[in-house]
């Protein structure tokens, strides 16, 4: 007889990191802050590892075995059949907590194209954020270039570490939570101090970092080893105005429904994002690889053969397909996180 799986709930996995932050995350999850300055990002569910690195980044599950072979040793129940007819035995999806204590650095990601050229790899690095939270004078997060520039003119910034003209060149955007922003491939961004994010994204970790200074220990760590003349093959410098921004910007703090889809049109073919805010009733989850976040109140996760799982502030879950349908209830709000539905991808 087969044996089913069931929800899984994490713990806290926080690989060190180059900037401050972590104090929110802590808060979220009902820890001590203490321990988290250098703790920003906790990796959900996580199959990926740090670039460069054996296991840093990886999720460990309760039972002692690692996501990523769990996964890989039972793929179908895991992900679906479907699933991986379409992606293989990997889970697609990379879901952070993301607290920047500090300002991040201005930095762009790959295409699946150009990551397939240079690093051996299916995943780019498209990505999106929920803000969840904020706090200081100004949080606000910088995506895209305001116009367009030349390719030349960012490699003489790159060159000089001329991070004013850099920042300065980029779309500065206040945002509070319920805020969400799409990062197409290529994109150049930097995030604020003072946003706390749930940040979906491909499997990798493939940051090409033009403001490396101060941040990184190399210029070899921003360019990833391949040149910045190639990585910025890779750069999106065309101008995205206040019109182009609204594709990828999404204000969804004011939408009451029980089941609000987070995320701006086009990143479907990368993940999926749903915020669940329920007042006391129940909501239906289809069957599938989910990474799940409570935000906040208090309920219970079940699957269809009656498993019953506590839902409180801070947890998170890594659900299976195999689950099947499974439901929420409860006075609870919750992000659930999925990897792209087989059709979209």
């Amino acid at each position: 007889m087969t044996e089913h799986l069931d929800p899984i709930r994490l713990p806290a996995n926080q690989p060190p990191q180059f900037y401050r932050g972590g104090d929110a995350i802590a808060r979220l999850r009902g820890a001590s802050g203490s321990d988290s300055k250098f703790g920003p990002e906790d990796w959900v569910g996580s199959v990926t590892t740090m670039f460069g690195q054996e296991t840093n980044g990886l999720t460990r599950l309760p039972s002692g075995l690692w996501l990523r072979e769990a996964v890989r040793g039972n793929a179908a129940a895991w992900l679906g059949e479907r699933h991986v007819a379409k992606l293989g035995d990997s889970t697609g999806l990379l879901v952070k907590l993301l607290d920047a204590g500090q300002r991040l650095p201005v930095h762009f990601h790959p295409s699946d194209a150009f990551a397939t050229q240079h690093f051996d790899s299916h995943f780019g690095k498209t990505e999106a954020w929920i803000v969840v939270g904020t706090y200081g004078d100004d949080p606000r997060v910088y995506p895209g270039f305001a116009e367009t520039l030349s390719k030349a003119t960012v490699a003489e910034w790159t060159r000089e570490q001329d991070a004013p003209s850099m920042l300065g060149a980029l779309n500065s955007i206040p945002v509070r939570a319920g805020d969400t922003v799409y990062i197409p491939a290529g994109l150049p961004h930097a995030i604020g101090e003072g946003v706390f994010v749930v940040e979906l994204q491909q499997p990798t970790d493939f940051s090409l970092t033009l403001e490396w200074r101060d941040f990184l220990a190399s210029p070899e760590k921003g360019h990833l080893g391949i040149g910045f003349d190639t990585a910025l093959e890779t750069l999106d410098t065309s101008g995205w105005d206040a019109e182009r921004l609204t594709t990828i910007v999404k204000h969804t703090a004011d939408d009451g429904a029980e089941s609000v889809d987070l995320l701006a049109a086009g990143s479907g073919a990368f993940f999926r994002a749903d915020r669940i805010q329920l007042t006391g009733g129940a909501f239906a989850l289809d069957p599938s690889f989910a990474v799940l976040v409570v935000m906040d109140g208090a309920g219970t996760l079940r699957t269809e053969r009656g498993s019953e799982f506590p839902l409180a502030k801070g947890d998170t879950y890594v659900v299976p397909f195999d689950a099947g349908q499974a439901e929420v209830s409860g006075a609870v709000t919750v992000i659930r996180c999925r990897p792209p539905a087989p059709e979209e991808r």
